[in-house]
């Protein structure tokens, strides 16, 4: 911890188990041990890869520059006031382990968001959701770090400009930051949300009636253990593809032609979220074999890695799905995951 490693292997940092490795590594555990960190005469005018879970990530080359692993800890009740309890964590807390803590201490509003891989840190940048719930609906603000001075900001809900799967941190924020802690608005009195995906019939199953946070979080983890792979077995960054928000008109014309397509509203009434994982699918992707990659079985949105893919032939996979998928549907899908 703390100490600049040369020609590391990056392989046990991203979930696809991608053998990559990176000229320069260090894992940070505090914010003076990351400013150190990119004060070292070594790494100047290197590019920088940050890694928190690495499960948003696609290496597809040896990277020749300094790859920084956040390792900050810490999950801190700040103040409560009449509604909801304040709660800041640190950047590299384990995503799921931080909803766990959560609920076994009552702050409800992140129960939806169970087992989502990844840590705290890196669930702001692209505005995680999952089951009718996203990260800006429980998001007060964060901290990071400046890379170019080692100043530390405060950036508020509005400042982050979340959207789906959006925020600053990937448009005019990107590259100029590191997020340190993120602190959340959850909720003394639960509002359950059961209406997205298969929650209602998974307690309807479990023979539940009135859920508590726990129920839920109980209900979602059973959902994605049976149609998601677990990288641990099967190499795999998630969903690899965006739902894609098209125009309204173009999916009424869609609509037409294939009426089974599955949709959601967006927060404009004149555009559709429409099932990218249902597009693969139609286009004969799921359950097939490229290689040592491939399109899931269960899932046909997550692209997984057999063992010895590279993140080349991967990205390759991605690219020959995307151009399907135009070709098919006009429908242009785009990576969710990282790809370096």
């Amino acid at each position: 911890m703390n100490t600049l490693l040369v020609n590391q292997s990056l392989r046990p940092f991203n979930t696809f188990g991608i053998d990559a490795t990176t000229h320069y590594f260090m894992e940070v555990d505090s914010v003076a041990a990351l400013q150190n960190a990119l004060q070292l005469p070594e790494i100047q005018g290197l590019p920088l890869l940050v890694l928190g879970g690495g499960s948003n990530l696609l290496l597809t080359r040896n990277f020749e520059g300094f790859a920084l692993k956040i390792s900050l800890k810490g999950i801190e009740l700040l103040h409560e006031d009449e509604q909801c309890y304040y709660v800041r964590a640190g950047a590299g807390e384990n995503w799921h382990g931080f909803v766990q803590h959560c609920i076994a201490n009552g702050w409800a509003g992140v129960e939806n968001l169970s087992l989502i891989p990844g840590t705290v840190g890196a669930a702001p940048m692209q505005n995680i959701g999952a089951y009718g719930v996203e990260l800006k609906d429980v998001f007060h603000e964060l901290q990071a770090l400046a890379i170019a001075d080692g100043s530390l900001h405060t950036f508020s809900h509005s400042d982050c400009r979340f959207g789906y799967r959006e925020s600053v941190f990937k448009h005019e924020a990107k590259g100029k930051y590191i997020i340190t802690s993120v602190t959340f608005r959850l909720r003394k009195v639960p509002q359950i949300n059961v209406s997205y995906g298969a929650i209602r019939q998974t307690l309807e199953a479990m023979g539940i009636s009135s859920p508590t946070i726990a129920d839920v979080s109980r209900a979602v983890i059973h959902i994605r253990q049976s149609k998601l792979p677990d990288p641990a077995q099967l190499g795999n960054a998630g969903s690899f593809f965006k739902n894609p928000e098209i125009p309204r008109v173009q999916y009424e014309e869609l609509k037409t032609r294939y009426p089974e397509l599955p949709a959601y509203p967006t927060d404009h009434p004149d555009r559709m979220k429409i099932a990218a994982g249902w597009l693969i699918e139609q286009c004969g992707w799921k359950g097939k074999r490229v290689g040592n990659t491939g399109a899931h079985k269960d899932q046909a949105l997550v692209l997984v890695n057999y063992g010895g893919a590279s993140g080349a032939e991967i990205w390759q996979l991605a690219q020959q799905i995307q151009a399907s998928v135009a070709e098919r549907f006009g429908v242009q899908l785009q990576p969710e995951v990282n790809v370096v």
